[in-house]
């Protein structure tokens, strides 16, 4: 039997391949789904970058302009290299620890896909 590829609902990614008897695994961003189940709407959990790059768990980003900080000293300087993001709801939409500050909240339109 030839396993049959489709395309990742999530990330759009043309590598998912089917694991067990009614699941779909992509293996770029780790989604699964059933493809028999009617598709949730996921549009509006995409996070884009300053650029219009689709962000997910776990990149690397640099903020694109100086930030200030709140009780920090001095702002966050442009050309930070932010790794292993969490992408969450809400208006700071990026969750991560930066060295030198500690665990921070970031929006998205702040930073680029690095």
């Amino acid at each position: 039997m030839e396993e049959e590829m489709k395309t990742c609902p999530l990330c759009s990614s043309p590598y998912a391949y089917a694991s067990g008897d009614y699941l779909y695994t992509c293996p770029e961003c780790g989604h699964e789904w059933n493809p028999s189940e009617a598709t949730e709407a996921t549009e509006g959990t995409v996070v884009k970058d300053a650029n219009g790059q689709v962000l997910h768990d776990g990149d690397t980003v640099l903020v694109v302009k100086d930030l200030p900080v709140k009780g920090a000293p001095k702002p966050l300087k442009a050309g930070t290299k932010v790794k292993n993001i969490r992408l969450t709801d809400g208006d700071h939409n990026i969750s991560c620890k930066i060295d030198g500050f500690g665990a921070m909240a970031l929006k998205s339109e702040f930073v680029r896909k690095a």
